[in-house]
């Protein structure tokens, strides 16, 4: 059987069976199609990208290519702040691939049904929403930010029901890992001291293998690469929306790209998501609340950190002051480095994801050929229109 040159192992199994659920995609998808495939970045996996892109069975759940072994992770999260146990509710976990230059990535079904962390949801994705997660992906990688990356967009033909009636898809979705400040809140909240220290080890060996058994080192290279992701959100604009800790990669990559926009002026308290009533997740805010998240990771490990160090306090203070030295170098050096670079102003995201919605995307390939292609001149460059003023983004469940 072709294995389309993929190269799955399955380590993340190798943790209690408390961290996820076997599962396989729970869709009934018959008629597959490609909305977007993302050929340039299937060659870097080395994956054999012409075959795949006959397969479009495959990225809709349709059908496991061979050596996955799907599980849904378990996790939780500080949503706006409450405690709330979570999981991959609409989302699965084909395997690790390994690329041929050694790299490890995830790769995720998401979008592929019902697990047993849905929570009521349909498990289901739609349309516009995935391809704002391409979009915007694409976007933070051609701009040089630590991110996930988006494979592919299938439709499925179906249905899915959200503020209205809206195409269903599944999306591809390649990451380091799905290892999230989440995870470590729920190890802390559900699992034994044992198992927690089984996860610090496992995502220090696979992200930061230099520091092995090193729980305040790991603590500390989080908050600097948090602290670089959010310098750069800041430089550029951006607005994640959503920085709930299930939605905080350990591994410092921008994640779950859900109510997110770029500004369209300048404003600290500029808020576009239409769930942050309470604008908790403001853009001037970011940076602090990047803190927070952190300060919820030194808890959840507080059990791994030798007393003879001295008391939990000084841990997290170092832990913060590292961060916000990195943070304010980092936004420093971007100022005075980086170049003036195209962004999507927000109406031509919501037009390009409009056409696409009734099956016309040369507007939304026009826009992926203008991120991708940040510092040329771009026919794109114009004033946000003038109803963008009430402008408001959606999570997509």
């Amino acid at each position: 059987m072709n294995n389309f040159g993929i190269n799955f192992q399955n380590t993340y199994t190798s943790l209690s069976n408390i961290f996820y659920t076997k599962q396989v995609p729970n869709i009934n998808v018959t008629k597959p199609k490609f909305a977007v495939f993302n050929h340039t970045l299937a060659e870097e996996l080395g994956l054999d990208a012409d075959a795949l892109f006959k397969r479009p069975d495959i990225f809709a759940g349709a059908t496991v290519p061979p050596g996955a072994d799907p599980i849904a992770q378990a996790y939780a999260g500080y949503q706006f702040g409450h405690f709330t146990m979570l999981g991959d509710g609409r989302a699965v976990l084909l395997g690790e691939h390994i690329c041929p230059n050694g790299k490890i990535v995830d790769i995720q079904l998401k979008g592929s049904g019902i697990t047993p962390y849905s929570r009521g949801g349909d498990g289901r994705a739609a349309l516009a929403p995935m391809l704002r997660e391409f979009l915007f992906s694409e976007v933070m990688f051609y701009l040089g930010i630590p991110t996930t990356r988006t494979l592919a967009v299938v439709m499925t033909g179906e249905t899915v029901m959200r503020q209205k009636p809206m195409k269903g898809a599944v999306l591809t979705r390649i990451a380091a890992s799905h290892i999230r400040v989440g995870t470590f809140n729920f190890a802390a909240a559900y699992a034994d001291e044992d198992e927690l220290r089984a996860l610090a080890d496992y995502a220090i060996r696979r992200h930061y293998p230099d520091l092995e058994g090193d729980y305040i080192g790991f603590l500390r290279a989080v908050a600097e690469r948090q602290a670089e992701l959010i310098a750069n959100w800041i430089h550029r604009g951006f607005i994640h929306g959503v920085m709930n800790t299930d939605n905080v990669s350990i591994c410092g990559e921008t994640i779950d790209y859900g109510p997110c926009a770029f500004m369209d002026s300048y404003g600290l308290d500029t808020v576009y998501s239409s769930i942050d009533t309470a604008g908790r997740y403001a853009y001037g805010k970011q940076p602090a609340i990047g803190a927070w998240n952190l300060a919820r990771l030194a808890e959840s490990m507080r059990p791994l950190i030798p007393s003879s160090i001295g008391n939990a306090k000084q841990v997290v203070d170092g832990v913060f002051e590292a961060y916000w030295d990195r943070f304010g170098n980092t936004l420093a050096r971007l100022y005075r480095e980086k170049g003036a670079a195209f962004v999507p102003r927000n109406n031509y995201v919501e037009e390009a994801l409009a056409a696409a919605e009734h099956g016309d995307f040369a507007p939304f390939n026009a826009l992926l050929d203008a991120v991708r292609n940040p510092y040329a001149t771009s026919s794109f460059l114009n004033f946000p229109l003038k109803n963008q003023t009430d402008y408001k983004t959606f999570c997509g469940t």
